[in-house]
């Protein structure tokens, strides 16, 4: 994902050990255990344990069933996974934990905003090189999604499970109500080509909005969706952290405050611990999501059914990537050579599309996307929409850009601690950025 975040995922908060500490139960046990990971049951059964964060789609209720497949070719294996939605107090309870050499899953999801961080010099020495363990043909994935992944001196300390071209999604019900068109094509040429055509559709809407609602659903996820089709982002060319200097931030900064103080967003802060988020969706409470890839299935489980076909999708102003995620194995792992071959199926072309025709998340091995299997594809949940095509259309135009290690911590703080401030609180803009500055430079060590 995702976020995740994904995402996140680019929704959270705490970034201290301490704040990792005091993480909530469900997080806790959203890493797995040391006492979890070794020999369970009879006749030698393994139990592999999988640490996730928003919706990666493999699971055997909504997801695709990919652990009961591979459960049913590999009858001494159980697969339990542990998901959370936080994908930033994910980060921070592993990266403790990655210190302490205890407490870990067998497999671990990294998210790209992490990924840095992850193969830099603190962590690099933390992982298996999956290049060499587990299988997995690495020459299968999109190059520069397997680049993200390998640490200076070589090793590839992840799989990539799916990448976050981006779209809007809609609700057509309420753009109806509006007096908006509803028609896709319609629709996408509202705002093609500019972000600030996106607020003027918005204030179009707020003009005539179906009482208790708003055009979209966050002022921080609109951020996250300008800078992820921005080229220059937090990072300047040399993968150095240059934040205050980027036209990306700058930009992404101007229209989401545009939006949070212009009164056409409702308010929500993405993947809340209260649910509020999540049951504006089922409650329609706000007509457009900036939509990568990974969020159709976040629709689908929290609309719910009744929702059904009240969700269409159109392409974004402009395109970019918001998100996607790795595999990753630490090496102090009970199974290690196990949870790598978990590792390298659960991310080969063959799964990835499975994962997506059920959940929507477009797949980073290069067959795969250009596959009929992924051009072609529908999903059920949002009736006759090209799913497919509109997202590889939108894959079609990502460019990788530079990353820091400190990315995923940067846009955390400007969404959480600057934006959601303006957007909740009143905070003026200035005093925001402010603040989002000074909190930078206090907490991170460069």
């Amino acid at each position: 994902m995702r976020s995740s975040n994904t995402g996140t995922t680019t929704r959270h908060r705490r970034l201290s050990a301490v704040a990792a500490l005091t993480a909530t139960a469900a997080l806790l046990a959203g890493c797995g255990s040391s006492g979890d990971t070794g020999a369970a049951g009879d006749g030698g059964t393994i139990t592999l344990r999988v640490g996730t964060f928003g919706s990666f789609g493999y699971d055997n209720e909504t997801g695709a069933k990919l652990y009961a497949e591979y459960e049913k070719l590999h009858p001494n294996i159980k697969i339990v996974e542990s998901n959370v939605a936080d994908g930033q107090k994910y980060w921070d309870t592993l990266k403790l934990r990655l210190s302490r050499d205890s407490g870990l899953a067998d497999i671990q999801a990294v998210e790209v905003g992490f990924i840095a961080e992850a193969t830099g010099p603190t962590l690099a020495g933390k992982w298996v090189d999956l290049g060499k363990t587990g299988g997995a043909d690495v020459n299968a994935f999109l190059d520069w999604k397997t680049r993200q992944a390998t640490t200076p001196d070589g090793k590839v300390i992840g799989l990539g499970t799916d990448i976050g071209p981006m779209a809007v999604c809609y609700n057509k019900d309420l753009f109806a109500k509006a007096g908006l068109p509803t028609d896709r094509a319609q629709v996408g040429a509202l705002w093609a080509g500019s972000w600030d055509r996106f607020l003027e559709t918005g204030r179009a809407y707020q003009a005539k909005a179906p009482e208790g609602t708003a055009f979209h659903d966050s002022a921080s996820g609109l951020f996250n969706a300008v800078i992820s089709s921005e080229p220059v982002q937090y990072a300047n060319a040399k993968g150095e952290l240059d934040y205050q200097n980027s036209p990306g931030v700058k930009k992404a900064w101007s229209i989401a405050t545009a939006a949070a103080t212009g009164g056409i967003t409702a308010k929500l802060r993405q993947f809340d611990e209260k649910g509020t988020w999540n049951a504006g969706f089922k409650n329609a409470k706000f007509a457009t999501v900036a939509c990568p890839s990974w969020m159709t299935g976040i629709i689908k489980e929290q609309a719910g059914p009744e929702n059904q076909g009240k969700w269409d999708i159109a392409p974004a102003p402009v395109a970019g990537n918001w998100g996607g995620s790795f595999l990753a194995v630490p090496k102090s792992g009970a199974h290690v050579e196990e949870a790598a071959k978990l590792a390298a199926w659960l991310t080969a072309p063959a799964q990835h599309a499975k994962v997506f025709g059920v959940n929507g998340n477009i797949p980073s091995s290069k067959d795969t996307l250009a596959s009929a299997a992924v051009q072609d594809a529908k999903l059920a949940y949002f009736g006759d929409t090209p799913v497919g095509r509109i997202y590889s259309e939108a894959a079609a135009g990502i460019r990788a850009v530079p990353i820091s290690r400190w990315d995923g911590q940067v846009k955390t703080f400007i969404t959480d601690n600057g934006i959601l401030d303006i957007e909740q609180r009143g905070t003026d803009p200035a005093q925001a950025w402010a603040n989002v500055q000074k909190l930078i430079d206090d907490k991170i060590q460069k």
